[in-house]
């Protein structure tokens, strides 16, 4: 079989250019419904979380000390803590949770 590079590459940019302009496209006015706005306020939120959450919980040797970075990344988020600090937590616990299951 005979594969073409420059074939997939033009594929791939125009579906890319596709998926960037027909919203410009077929929005040419101002979204005035409230639920459409709220719907599109919360994607990127809602595509990131999608693509963190596997990699939190596949990051670690344990899936133990995944969950416990996670949930005190959770925590320190919920007490508005700044970026680096929930950072910093959620390091730690996992530092401190894989140094705990080494023993076990």
């Amino acid at each position: 079989m005979d594969h073409n590079i420059y074939f997939y590459i033009l594929v791939m940019a125009g579906v890319t250019y596709l998926i960037r302009m027909l919203p410009l496209v077929l929005a040419k006015k101002e979204i005035s419904n409230p639920f459409i706005k709220s719907f599109l306020y919360y994607v990127p939120y809602a595509c990131l979380a999608a693509m963190t959450f596997p990699a939190i919980l596949s990051a670690t040797a344990s899936t133990i000390s995944a969950a416990a970075g996670f949930a005190v990344a959770l925590l320190a988020a919920y007490k508005e803590k700044s970026l680096l600090m929930v950072a910093l937590a959620a390091c730690g616990a996992v530092f401190i949770a894989e140094r705990i299951l080494s023993f076990l």
